[in-house]
Formats: C-alpha cells, structure tokens, sequence
C-alpha cells in the first residue's frame, strides 16, 4: 500500500479527527488484532460475532498508528499514541477508503464473476497477462464487500494491472463492489442458479452480474462465455462486448480440441482468424476451455499476442482445491472441495469420466444456497453421475434422498451423516487403480477427507 495522508483519509471516509497521535507514518490496513503490525490503520468492523471497537486498545498496543471507529468504546490514555477517525459506519468506510485509493493508482483493474469458475478464470487471466505486465490477482476468495478493499489496499504503483474476483449473494452487491473496483474490464463466466434462493431466477442472478458494467462507458469492455444461454443472447451499444465459447458465432471461439486427463489443447479462432501457435494449458476439463478463451479475450484487448498468452498459461498457478489431481500409490484423489454447483458438479464428473481408471467413486455432499431448486439439483447432478459411469455415489450430508434418487443404483449408493463416518468407510473401500472425486460446498469442509486418506 502506498501512503495515504491523514487529510486524504478523512476526505475519503467522511470522518471527524476524533485524537491526533504523533506519528502519521502508517503503512498498512488491517481489520484483525490478530494479525496487526507495528505502523497499520485499524480500521474495527463490527462483524456477526466480534466488534472490532472493542479491541481498538489491543490495536493501538501493537502497534496500529491510526484507527478508524463507529463506536468510542476505549479509554483514551491508553491509545492516545495512536490516531482516531469517528465515522457513522466502518465498513462503508473500508469501502470508500479503498474507493478513494483505488483511484489513485494508474493502473488496469479487470473485475470477474460469474456463477461459477470466477476463481480458476482469475487465475487464467492472471497467467495469461503475466508474461508482459506486473499482474496482482485477488488472493483466495476476498471477492465480498470486505475482501475485495482488502485487495485493493495490497496494490501499488509497481502493479500494471488488477485481477479482481466480485461475489455476491443478492441485488446491488456487485454495484458498490464495482463502484469500488471501477474495473476496465470485466469477466462473466456464466449465470447458473447459485444463491437462486435469495434471487429467485436466473433472470435476477444476471441482473445482478451485470452490475459489473454499471460505471462502464464506450471505452469499457465486457467479456462473456457466450455458450451460456442467458448471455448468448446479451446485446448492448453501451460498452464493448466480446463473447467467446465453442460456436463459430462468437468473436473468440475454440477448434481442435483435446482434452486430456490432466490438460486441455486448442486452436483460437479471433473473429474468423485463426491464431497461432496452439493453446496448451496443464489443468483439466471442457469447462477450463472456455474459462480460458476469457483469458485469451482479455490478453488480446490488452495488445497481447497469443504466443505470450501461451506463455504465461505455462506458468499458470491456480488456488488449491479446485480439479487438483493427487497421484497415490495405489489410487487417485480429484480433490475440487473449494465450493460446488451444479455446473461445477458437472464439470468435474466430465473430469473424472475422461480419465482411464479401473473404478470411479464420487463423493458428494450438499450444495448450498439453492432454495426451492435444491432437491431437483442435487437429483440432476446424481443423474449425470450415473450418465458418466460412476461406479460408487456416497453422499455425505443431508441432501441423501434427491441423490439416490438420481443415482437409480441403490447397491452402488452410500450415504453418510458426517464425515467421520465417510472417511472410515473410504478408506477400506478403496482399492488399487481407482479414483476417487471430492466435491461440496465449502462449509462442509470436505477437504477433512482427502487429508484422511491421501498419501
């Protein structure tokens, strides 16, 4: 983070000097005690279980030189060595905070969601652009109102551009994100049915990504997997729009393509020329190739040519657990326990089909946030698992019913209430040659299993 001066700080956070310490040489933002370092801004969120104003004393001892606050809950002999700011409400100032030094920099901001695969399209973009440009790419999922500034503040001016990754769960999220981000670009991925059970349709769920675009001006540019249905037929004069997929009918599109057990190959057709040399990128899966071409979309609006795209796809680092292959000596673990969809759901039985092994074994749990669609979801996914050839479903959690269903193989389904007993069970299960899929939403903490039994 570069430096802020106390008069910036109150001007962005519309806030009043409630103390002036000595020492205005602060160097970084923090919003936990617990990780604070000598010479940061505090800034104290009040969240579901902590108030962070009740720990501004503990800030200031170690170290915190300026503290922002909502509530005067502090003796102030004990913090009078660090500066206070009073404002009406600390998360919004985190958010105009980050706002304020965002527009500071010059630099690139490209912003990403998406139902699914905004945290592996991240990563491709940030490969992709890392041959020529200083790329920083959100960490983990900070995508939400307080990730996101988080990010922004782990900027500075040796950066060229800003891979940033926008969740939301409702209406009007991503449009104070993207007021924040103010991003140049931006990334779909695709609208699934993911928080459906706050949004209600598919329909609201766009509304709702599209807030990217909501600062957008002729100079902006949207990039959409067209191959989804309710962005195939996207169409605007506001903005640039580019949409790639696997049809001859998009700007960016696919041919020649391999998809093989732990990578995908490709030829880029940009608008009916082909470019060379060949995609070739190590992580696995259909749904990886289109999560690319954004990534190759983004790279060429930015003066890149494909050859440095290629190269920077070879030095693609992606976040753990998400199609992570594990080789053991006697069997194979995919471990994709990050988050789960039913569009994830699907692309990771794809993955696991197109891999020659003597037995498949899935292991599911519940996906979250669906609402009414929940149970036909889950019985989908149980479906095209069969479809797919799964050998073995075990369901974990409380969603047994719509998976056996779907599965219509009882003597090949296994349901367990809690992961202790799975793991058990998996481990004398499993035999040699077989590969074994590991998929929920995050909250069930499926990566418990894999630590249990992998090598």
């Amino acid at each position: 983070m570069e430096y802020i001066s106390l008069e910036e700080i109150l001007e962005a956070v519309q806030g009043k000097l409630y103390h002036k310490g000595n020492n205005l040489n602060y160097n970084d933002i923090c919003i936990d005690t617990r990780k604070i370092k000598s010479g940061n801004i505090y800034i104290a969120i009040k969240g579901t279980v902590y108030n962070g104003n009740d720990f501004v004393e503990d800030a200031v001892q170690k170290g915190a030189l300026l503290c922002i606050v909502d509530e005067i809950s502090f003796d102030l002999n004990k913090v009078k060595d660090s500066t206070i700011i009073k404002v009406e409400d600390t998360k919004k100032a985190l958010m105009s905070l980050a706002k304020y030094y965002r527009n500071k920099l010059d630099i690139k901001v490209i912003g990403v969601t998406g139902s699914t695969g905004k945290t592996t399209t991240k990563d491709l973009i940030a490969a992709a652009l890392g041959s020529k440009f200083k790329v920083f790419k959100t960490q983990g999922n900070f995508n939400n109102e307080i990730g996101l500034p988080l990010m922004i503040f782990n900027l500075d001016s040796s950066y060229d551009i800003a891979v940033l990754e926008m969740g939301m769960s409702n209406l009007n999220e991503i449009h104070r994100l993207a007021d924040v981000a103010r991003p140049d670009i931006a990334v779909i991925t695709n609208i699934g049915i993911s928080h459906i059970e706050n949004l209600g349709s598919r329909e609201n769920i766009l509304k709702a990504k599209l807030e990217i675009t909501d600062f957008f001006g002729k100079d902006n540019v949207l990039i959409v997997n067209g191959d989804n249905d309710l962005l195939s037929n996207l169409e605007t004069n506001k903005f640039n729009l580019i949409k790639v997929g696997f049809s001859k009918d998009f700007n960016y599109y696919s041919e020649n393509v391999s998809l093989l057990e732990e990578s995908i190959e490709y030829n880029v057709v940009e608008e009916n020329k082909l470019l060379n040399p060949s995609i070739s990128i190590n992580i696995p899966g259909k749904h990886n190739v289109l999560n690319s071409l954004l990534a190759v979309a983004c790279g060429r609006v930015l003066g890149l040519e494909i050859s440095e795209i290629n190269e920077g796809f070879s030095r693609l680092e992606a976040t753990s657990m998400r199609l992570d292959v594990i080789r053991c000596n006697q069997y194979t673990i995919i471990n994709d326990c990050y988050n789960a969809s039913p569009d994830s759901m699907k692309a990771a039985l794809d993955v696991q089909a197109n891999m020659k092994v003597k037995r498949k074994i899935a292991v599911f749990g519940t996906m979250k946030e669906l609402g009414s669609e929940s149970y036909n979801a889950h019985k989908e996914v149980a479906q095209y698992a069969n479809l797919k050839g799964i050998d073995i479903l075990i369901s974990v959690g409380d969603s047994e019913k719509a998976y056996r269903e779907g599965f219509q193989k009882d003597d090949k389904f296994i349901h367990f209430d809690n992961l202790e007993e799975a793991g058990q069970y998996i481990k004398n299960l499993l035999k040699e040659g077989d590969l074994i899929l590991f998929k929920a939403s995050r909250a069930m903490k499926f990566e418990n299993l894999v630590n249990l039994i992998k090598c």
